[in-house]
């Protein structure tokens, strides 16, 4: 039994059937790793920038090597491009719209979703994304913490109200904004967590993607853990986090992920973050025996959906 909105249950909602997002490395770069604002990048991020591996292919080659392997196992879904390492949007508009003539062309690619950063975009972006022709459009926007300090501490190089002013401006051209936040970061807490959403579900957003804090290897964030200076979260502290947090999400907003999925390799700590499918049973049993659900302390307080599935 699921007690949150799924990605899964959206796309089955409006396609009828399976939508499979395919990670692609476009090779783009970041204005927080390139000297434009910083070289060391975020503290989370490792050199990578959680892509897939296969930058060195073209997004055609990637793409056809995923869709067989998916393909394989089951023929009975859809197809959907995820540009997903470093930040999309970032260089000229010229770039973007060389990119997004790629991803047209991808054989059975119905749809996009984007990942970039508050402020790699524009009105002149926003207006090739809108307009680059797929039926199903994601913008994918890390904001990771409200809190000024906190992006401060993560040398994100950006503030809080740059990424609302980002949303509002993408919601407002037509694109599904899908917010990305992190629990467990370096000097916040539960309070600090949850202020973070209630601040991220007062703008115009579609989607959340929700990850617990893990120290990736080669990162600034790992010299801090070595140092003794940063703790992770413990699982069972992050399950009772996210039982906070689901109740007051509405049950419209999509959930595309409740945890982090470290690339192989790259998992420093806590060891329980690569336990991907163990979380989310805990993430499910906890909110059941809590009477819980997405939405329960929002806009749906009687009763779980039906249409959440399970």
């Amino acid at each position: 039994m699921l007690l949150w909105h799924t990605l899964a249950t959206w796309f089955r909602r409006r396609y009828g059937s399976r939508v499979q997002k395919i990670p692609l490395d476009a090779r783009a770069s970041c204005p927080n790793r390139d000297g434009t604002l910083s070289r060391a990048g975020c503290l989370f991020c490792n050199a990578e920038g959680s892509g897939s591996g296969l930058g060195a292919l073209s997004l055609a080659e990637q793409w056809n090597r995923w869709q067989a392997k998916y393909a394989a196992t089951d023929s009975d879904r859809l197809f959907m491009a995820y540009l997903q390492a470093f930040s999309n949007t970032y260089g000229p508009a010229d770039r973007l719209r060389r990119l997004l003539d790629e991803v047209k062309r991808l054989p059975g690619c119905m749809g996009l979703a984007v990942g970039t950063r508050s402020d790699c975009l524009d009105a002149e972006k926003l207006a090739l994304l809108t307009g680059c022709g797929l039926p199903e459009i994601w913008l994918e926007l890390g904001l990771q913490s409200a809190s000024d300090a906190t992006l401060a501490r993560l040398n994100r190089g950006h503030d809080a109200a740059g990424v609302a002013t980002a949303v509002r401006q993408a919601a407002a051209a037509g694109l599904q904004v899908c917010l990305h936040l992190m629990a467990g970061l370096p000097g916040e807490d539960e309070a600090d967590f949850l202020a973070s959403l209630d601040w991220a579900l007062a703008l115009p957003i579609a989607g959340l993607k929700l990850h617990n804090t893990y120290v990736p290897r080669g990162t600034a964030l790992a010299a801090l853990h070595a140092a003794g200076d940063y703790r992770p979260l413990a699982r069972d502290e992050y399950v009772d986090l996210l039982c906070a947090a689901l109740p007051r999400i509405p049950s419209h907003i999509v959930l595309h992920r409740l945890q982090a999925d470290p690339a192989p390799g790259e998992l420093l700590a806590p060891a329980w973050a690569a336990e991907k499918r163990g979380i989310i049973t805990d993430i499910r049993r906890a909110l059941a025996a809590r009477g819980l659900w997405q939405g329960c302390r929002a806009d749906v307080p009687g009763a779980r959906p039906a249409w959440y599935g399970g």
